[in-house]
């Protein structure tokens, strides 16, 4: 399978009459873009403002981000099954919006959102304080349950990111990275003196806002499989999670995952890479067996001899993440795991939930409780009124004065579990 993903570089978002991209600048028609989303009967309010990196802007509490992208040649669409026919995506041709993100925002839908300064200490911790966000703050009918209301505002990021990439569509991209993977067989044949890895991504799916879509379906109703690398760049895994957001998956986490980019990167020079493995995470036991048990088998029909496993969230997945390490060591198949540490304040609690001797090699993405001081901003786009509640919050986090005191884990992208982020530890 081959994917030329075509980046147009956007400098600066502006609002304008027409929505296009004109010398590195996308210009967005504010009130047609307000009405497409309105279009949704479960949003009462719709409002779009552009946070630009160095303002001094809040975006909170922050649901998730998405990078536009749009299919230029090849089969499907940008994420398929749920805005596009469902078709396996992953090859032809894709054009970007590099440098920038629709980030959604609005009233809490579940207490587990988070924060994105644009400026000061707090936006060291994020990746989205780096792109120009066309943030929408979305506002709920009255009485609307949990669950419609995050579908509403998980489709409206969906919505205003393929409306803006549609101006991409007919551009020639600044630049092009190529991204090709063999078959099976053919990858086995042509490389038969490298090592065959395999990437196992674990895919938050605990309910309860806890979910994650593959092709639109629910993933916790799935077990595990097999997909191309290049899939998830066209979008096919997206983001429908109100977890902790330190380590939250947004959908532009899910498409420009680190893990399988590096692995391409050195595809059939340093390694074969195979292919990705997506399994979930489950809350009852039968269930954490069952897809445990599964993954272990397809690394081992795979022929894999090297695995790189991530979760998301903590807690609980802690427990997923252990077992598939393990099962798949005792496949004789070496494992590196990539999480992230709830170690307490100081640093000196146990830092997962789980643990086993075969998880040997670990890659952490930082400490999610450690505290921050964010300054108050000019600018919040959003509500600041949920401060207290949200996960990293507490009693007294928001001062009279508009600055915060939250742990990291309140901090959009801070300890992300795939190494999109600036966080790390060294064992000595």
């Amino acid at each position: 399978m081959r994917l030329e993903l075509g980046q147009v570089l956007i400098k600066d978002v502006q609002f304008g009459e027409d929505t296009k991209i004109d010398n590195g600048v996308l210009y967005v028609n504010k009130e047609e873009l307000i009405a497409l989303i309105k279009e949704d009967e479960h949003l009462e309010e719709v409002d779009v403002d552009i946070a630009r990196p160095g303002e001094s802007v809040r975006i909170t509490p922050v649901k998730d981000v998405v990078e536009p992208r749009v299919k230029v040649e090849g089969p499907g669409g940008v994420f398929p099954g749920i805005l596009s026919k469902v078709d396996v995506v992953g090859s032809g041709k894709t054009n970007v919006l590099k440098g920038c993100a629709v980030m959604t925002t609005g009233k809490i839908v579940g207490f587990q959102e988070g924060i994105v300064d644009m400026t000061g200490p707090g936006a060291d911790y994020s990746p989205f304080s780096k792109t120009v966000n066309l943030v929408l703050t979305c506002e709920p009918v009255e009485g609307l349950k949990q669950h419609d209301h995050e579908k509403a505002v998980r489709f409206a990021g969906f919505k205003a990111a393929a409306y803006v990439a549609e101006a991409a569509k007919e551009l020639t991209p600044d630049t092009v990275e190529v991204y090709e993977i063999d078959t099976l067989l053919e990858g086995v044949k042509k490389y038969p003196e490298l090592p065959k890895v395999g990437y196992v991504q674990m895919l938050q799916t605990q309910g309860l806002l806890h979910d994650t879509y593959v092709y639109g379906v629910d993933a916790k109703e799935i077990v595990p499989t097999i997909m191309y690398p290049t899939e998830t760049m066209d979008g096919a895994i997206v983001s429908g999670n109100c977890v902790s957001a330190c380590d939250k998956n947004t959908t532009y986490h899910q498409m420009n995952n680190p893990v399988i980019q590096d692995l391409l990167a050195v595809h059939g020079k340093e390694l074969n890479f195979v292919g990705v493995i997506i399994t979930n995470e489950n809350v009852y036991l039968a269930d954490k067996e069952r897809s445990s048990n599964w993954t272990a088998k397809l690394a081992e029909y795979l022929g894999l001899d090297a695995v790189i496993i991530s979760q998301e969230g903590f807690g609980n997945p802690d427990t997923d993440l252990i077992m598939n390490c393990k099962k798949i060591e005792q496949k004789g198949i070496k494992t590196v795991i990539i999480t992230d540490e709830y170690a307490g304040r100081d640093g000196a609690s146990q830092p997962l939930a789980d643990a086993d001797p075969l998880a040997n090699a670990v890659v952490t993405g930082g400490n999610a409780n450690e505290v921050i001081e964010l300054p108050a901003m000019d600018k919040v786009i959003g509500h600041t009124e949920f401060i207290d509640i949200i996960a990293g919050g507490f009693d007294g986090s928001l001062h009279e004065d508009g600055s915060i005191t939250v742990e990291l884990q309140a901090i959009t992208g801070a300890t992300n579990e795939i190494g999109f982020n600036k966080m790390s530890a060294r064992g000595f």
